[in-house]
């Protein structure tokens, strides 16, 4: 069986020098590799194909037989690594804390330790009809069950 901390330490080797990330890296029982990278500009098809050559040159199909793709994560993914959460600065995300409670809102900061939106919500007045406020919400890594791009066609 292929170990993770192999392949992990062949992207690492590959990527070096580039604005490449990863994101995750999994390596199933049966040898089914899968490699998702990004970086700042998104990540070409041609990146994608590199990598994976370089990093099946590396791999003995002698000694394990893998399923190798390698790609960036989709939109629908969530963001798992801090380099992801930089990136979407200022973008619209959607919030899932581990209390099963949504916030939506633009990201407006992260740190190590966690993240900041900026959220729009109704707050009665005194007005018959409820105000809209921004209101800015912290999260810490620790609470948050996951974090996803929010997808607008406007």
């Amino acid at each position: 069986m292929i170990n993770k901390d192999t392949v992990t330490r062949l992207v690492r080797h590959q990527i070096q020098g580039t604005d490449l990330f990863i994101v995750d890296i999994n390596v199933s029982h049966s040898n089914n590799i899968q490699i998702l990278v990004d970086s700042d500009k998104g990540v070409s098809v041609q990146e994608c194909m590199d990598l994976s050559r370089a990093v099946e040159r590396d791999l003995d199909r002698e000694e394990d037989d893998f399923q190798l793709e390698v790609s960036s994560p989709g939109l629908s993914e969530p963001l798992k690594v801090l380099p992801q959460y930089l990136k979407n600065i200022g973008r619209e995300v959607e919030v899932l804390t581990k209390e099963g409670i949504k916030h939506q809102g633009r990201l407006k900061q992260v740190s190590d330790k966690g993240l900041a939106i900026e959220e729009k919500v109704k707050i009665k007045g005194e007005k018959k009809r409820p105000e809209i406020k921004v209101i800015e919400r912290e999260f810490d890594f620790d609470h948050i069950l996951s974090t996803k791009l929010v997808i607008s066609f406007k």
